[in-house]
């Protein structure tokens, strides 16, 4: 049976990263009714959900930019309890709540879905709005982009396709 985690409310929501920029791992940390729960995730995940956090937001006609607490500093990393496979967002309309659903990532192709974890976590959308400036500072913290193509600059340089690098194409 998987194991599914329902934190409602969650008092405390936050995304960290772990390592030097370029090979950093993320996490998403939430806390509520006396539990704790970290789990890994890729920054893909975290730039979708920031993104489609500021769509809900407009759509719930509730100012993204509006004051907000103070987002909290950056998730301190522990081990995760598993890793994010899929990652949603929703809006509950008689809860006035935002629910982010996270769904546990296969080990292998062949393993049955019904046995993978899944986390809810119920925010308002003052965590939300926070969560999105706390978020936005963690991915910022990466490697800068080439002001030419738009790509990740590595510490080690950076083959530039728009001023004619050797950058393979894929």
């Amino acid at each position: 049976m998987a194991r599914s985690i329902d934190l409602d409310p969650t008092e405390a929501i936050g995304v960290g990263a772990v390592g030097p920029p370029g090979r950093r791992q993320f996490f998403l940390r939430a806390t509520g009714q006396g539990t704790s729960i970290v789990l890994y995730c890729e920054k893909f995940h975290v730039q979708g959900l920031v993104v489609r956090m500021r769509q809900l937001l407009e759509a719930q006609e509730l100012d993204p930019e509006a004051e907000a607490p103070a987002p909290e500093g950056e998730a301190e990393p522990v081990a995760a309890d598993w890793t994010i496979g899929e990652l949603g967002l929703g809006y509950h309309e008689s809860k006035r709540r935002f629910v982010i659903v996270a769904r546990e990532a296969p080990e292998n192709e062949d393993q049955d879905v019904a046995t993978l974890a899944t986390a809810r976590f119920w925010v308002s959308p003052e965590q939300v709005r926070a969560f999105t400036r706390q978020a936005e500072r963690v991915l910022a913290q990466g490697r800068p982009l080439c002001p030419f193509c738009g790509l990740p600059v590595d510490p080690s340089g950076h083959p530039c396709p728009a001023a004619n690098g050797s950058r393979p194409i894929v």
